[in-house]
């Protein structure tokens, strides 16, 4: 008996087609399920991972496109058979939007960010009503720092799709690293009325608040993302920072605690615990604190000079004066450089 006879061989090309006529009905569901299939039957293969990433790109899983990001386009053997496939998309399908759009996050995911507003230009002539090219090509231009057309095309998808939230939590980004906070901080609010339990929306909007002078309305924020992420080793080191801020010495010192509880290997939050004890005089935990922060981080130049300022205080002056030397050559914030130099001239001479 011949147990292959009705066995159907699995063909690449059948998926490929498959994935290509899904594509352009922009059914992601289907694409998704057609490319995990191929994936499973050819894992070699960067082609239906380059599929999955597409799908989780417009899902808005952006983790899950990272993953498979890695599995597709991080070899030059892949990127270039990746980039066959779409163009031969794009051959066949010359006016295609969504072939377009493919092409573009194509280009973007591999070394060619400029190349790809090009394509997302075409996608977006193609098809006036999608939000997707304007969103692709306002992080092209944010990554690019060139803020105002990132800016404008934020809202351009935002025009198409006002409940688009990767798109709305960006413009906030966008406006608040202009310092724009009156015009990022009502985006946060939208968002969090589309997806209340969205934990960057929520830590964004406590950082713009405090930004404003708002503190108190700021650690609300930070609460609610810790009720929502409540092991969220950098939350809690920022609301630590915003209770250090008010004085709140004690309740900073508790959420630098369980940053670290979180994450051991968190140094900002051990170098901000070697402050705390050191302005108490507890110098041995002090240090303790700041040698765990250089052990991680060895360019954390506000704990190496932390380090200094105790053997200052236990009467060892040479190593005193070598961490303060080697923090300001690790300090790359002009404010922190500048007051360091100050403190050795007035200490040191």
């Amino acid at each position: 008996m011949n147990i292959e006879a009705n066995h159907v061989p699995y063909h690449d090309n059948n998926q490929e087609e498959a994935i290509a006529a899904a594509f352009r009905r922009a059914d992601w569901a289907a694409v998704k399920e057609l490319a995990s299939v191929w994936a499973q039957n050819v894992d070699t293969d960067p082609r239906p991972h380059f599929a999955l990433n597409v799908v989780h790109l417009i899902e808005e899983e952006f983790g899950k496109a990272w993953q498979a990001h890695s599995r597709c386009l991080s070899e030059s053997s892949d990127i270039e058979r990746v980039g066959g496939w779409v163009n031969a998309m794009r051959s066949r399908y010359p006016a295609d939007s969504v072939i377009h759009l493919i092409e573009g996050l194509f280009l973007a995911q591999s070394g060619k960010s400029e190349a790809s507003i090009g394509s997302y230009q075409a996608a977006a002539n193609a098809d006036p009503h999608s939000p997707y090219p304007h969103f692709f090509m306002a992080q092209i231009y944010q990554r690019l720092a060139r803020s105002e057309e990132a800016i404008k095309a934020y809202r351009e998808a935002l025009k198409r799709d006002p409940a688009y939230v990767a798109a709305r939590l960006n413009l906030g980004v966008a406006y608040q690293e202009q310092g724009r906070l009156e015009m990022a901080i009502p985006q946060y609010r939208e968002v969090i009325k589309l997806r209340p339990h969205e934990l960057i929306a929520h830590t964004n909007l406590a950082c713009a608040l405090v930004e404003q002078g708002k503190i108190d309305a700021g650690i609300e924020e930070y609460k609610k993302a810790l009720a929502i992420c409540p092991e969220d080793a950098e939350v809690h080191f920022a609301l630590g920072g915003v209770y250090e801020s008010k004085g709140r010495k004690d309740l900073a010192k508790r959420e630098y605690e369980e940053a670290l509880r979180i994450n051991e290997a968190f140094a900002p939050a051990a170098t901000a615990l070697g402050w705390y004890y050191f302005e108490k005089r507890q110098f041995d935990i002090a240090l303790d604190y700041f040698s765990r922060a250089v052990k991680v981080d060895p360019n954390d130049a506000h704990a190496v000079f932390g380090i200094g300022r105790v053997y200052d205080e236990k009467g060892k002056p040479e190593l005193a004066s070598a961490h303060y030397e080697q923090a300001l050559a690790l300090e790359k914030n002009p404010e922190r450089k500048t007051r360091i130099l100050n403190f050795m001239d007035k200490v040191v001479g």
